[in-house]
């Protein structure tokens, strides 16, 4: 379920707040919002996105470097921080892995693995 508050006159919305939705809050929305709030009741069926075939070609399309720098980004983390963490390496040894320059061991991709707490397959 998705419950959209829109701003007055104008189709922007102010917040959405989706999942299994009780009513009360439901109900506090429609008093304080009153026409403003839109209830989409949506009761399609999840796809595991593993099993589709757009992730499929977008993980057939996706380097380990592609990946590293995912990893690294998302955890708002530098190239040089990255690189202490995994023990002396240089910015540039991790900008090489991530332009796919420098291939990514086993061993660091067990680093990598432990570190962003995901498979060690991401890497290799």
């Amino acid at each position: 379920m998705l419950a959209v508050v829109k701003k007055p006159r104008t189709d922007t919305s102010l917040f959405k707040i989706t999942g299994n939705i009780p009513d009360g809050v439901l109900e506090y929305l429609r008093r304080e919002f009153g026409q403003n709030v839109e209830v989409i009741d949506d009761d399609e069926e999840l796809l595991n996105i593993f099993e589709i075939d757009w992730y499929k070609d977008i993980r057939k399309a996706t380097t380990p470097g592609d990946t590293l720098k995912i990893y690294r980004e998302n955890f708002g983390l530098t190239q040089a921080e990255l690189g202490r963490k995994l023990g002396k390496f240089t910015r540039q040894k991790i900008s090489d892995m991530e332009h796919n320059k420098r291939s990514i061991s086993k061993d660091v991709a067990k680093k990598l693995s432990r570190l962003f707490d995901v498979p060690i397959d991401r890497f290799l």
